[in-house]
């Protein structure tokens, strides 16, 4: 018995100490990983500018007495969230723009973000805490990738321009769709990695988030162009992953052109979503005809200041990709920013809309990121807080006073 006592006593030997002391240590190196990582703070950055302009939307709503649950999931919202219960056969109640029975109607809506709300659904939320909850995981991924867009736009700061373009775009003006039950937090962070796949020559990685942007919106064309010619000039370069390149080429139009080519075989045209745009919300392209209209109206009238602050935006995001082709940032991140401005600018319709249909287009602020990067704590952090609170006021006030403005 003493002996069996004197054996407990005894100290473990070094193997068993070395085994018991093991999880210990994976688990300090995984602690101080996540110290030493930017995506953790990029993720707290963006939780608490997107909280913060969800309570100033809570507070102004609460004004006009209506409730926050009804701003958040307002105008299009409804639409996803009926797709998500109901599915593009079966949904009720489907007008035109004349406000004609219009059965079509649903397939102007993409389906990558009702499904992803449906199979949250199956876990046991209700349609609109799923709808937001996709919303909000969306809106991290879209975080962690512009970390690696500041990293590869500002090597020598990157992680200090990263940080900064979370929060430039998290509270850029209409930012507050990131928070709805809208389609922009899933498009916008899966264009983000696919140009994070195209910097970092991950084609794979390009060309399957290509594919899903095809799934989430029609603004993705514009995406995939970028991904397929950048993919297909590493082919011609005969790299040593030319033919990951090649793979990736080849995937990414498949979302949007199957989607596109599903709703031609369902309405029997080859331009059936067009058609579909134009009948349900009177919206095509114009070549920018409504959008010099309405500029030159609004800045030689008596307008708003909210109204000419979308000119002035609009206006500014055209000088910003300007900027961003001068300063030499990267050309696939020039190009998507460009096109996305382009194909906002070029269509008819909700002239009002023009700030949430160019939000997706993040590289236009880049070269501020940059600049601020460059500047002490005190000016970069007091240049972001005045952008979060004028991109937080303007979210709010075009969902609880203004029509038609998203």
């Amino acid at each position: 018995m003493l002996r069996e006592v004197d054996d407990l006593d005894q100290p473990a030997a070094p193997e068993e100490a070395s085994r018991q002391g093991r999880p210990a240590r994976v688990f300090e190196r995984v602690l101080d990983r996540l110290a030493r990582s930017p995506y953790p703070r990029a993720i707290l950055l963006y939780l608490v500018i997107r909280t913060a302009s969800v309570q100033l939307l809570d507070l102004l709503a609460a004004r006009r007495g209506a409730t926050l649950t009804d701003r958040l999931t307002a105008w299009d919202g409804q639409w996803y969230l009926r797709l998500a219960v109901h599915g593009y056969a079966d949904l009720p109640g489907t007008l035109d723009a004349a406000r004609q029975p219009y059965p079509d109607a649903p397939m102007a809506f993409f389906p990558l973000y009702p499904k992803l709300v449906g199979a949250v659904m199956w876990l046991g939320p209700d349609v609109v805490t799923a709808a937001l909850t996709v919303s909000v995981l969306a809106g991290l991924v879209l975080a962690c990738g512009l970390i690696r867009i500041g990293r590869a736009v500002s090597p020598d700061r990157r992680d200090r321009t990263g940080l900064l373009l979370v929060a430039l775009w998290a509270g850029a003006p209409m930012a507050i769709v990131f928070s709805m039950a809208y389609t922009e937090a899933v498009f916008c962070a899966l264009a983000v990695w696919a140009l994070v796949g195209v910097l970092e020559r991950r084609w794979l990685l390009a060309g399957l988030c290509a594919f899903g942007a095809g799934l989430s919106r029609s603004t993705a064309v514009v995406l995939v162009a970028v991904v397929v010619v950048a993919a297909l000039i590493e082919v011609f370069r005969r790299g040593e992953k030319r033919w990951w390149a090649l793979a990736g080429a080849v995937i990414a139009p498949l979302g949007v052109a199957g989607y596109l080519g599903f709703v031609a075989y369902r309405t029997g045209s080859w331009t059936g979503w067009q058609d579909i745009e134009l009948r349900g919300w009177n919206t095509e392209f114009d070549f920018g005809a409504e959008t010099a209209d309405s500029v030159l109206a609004r800045l030689t009238g008596d307008e708003s200041v909210f109204s000419t602050l979308t000119v002035l935006l609009l206006l500014g995001a055209v000088a910003l990709v300007l900027v961003a082709a001068f300063i030499r940032v990267p050309w696939p991140l020039t190009l998507y920013g460009a096109g996305v401005l382009l194909l906002a600018i070029g269509t008819r319709g909700l002239p009002d809309a023009k700030i949430r249909f160019i939000l997706p287009a993040f590289p236009v602020l880049v070269p501020i990121a940059i600049g601020l990067s460059k500047r002490r704590t005190v000016t970069a952090v007091s240049a972001a807080v005045a952008w979060v609170v004028l991109g937080a006021w303007f979210s709010a006030h075009a969902l609880t006073a203004w029509r038609y403005a998203i």
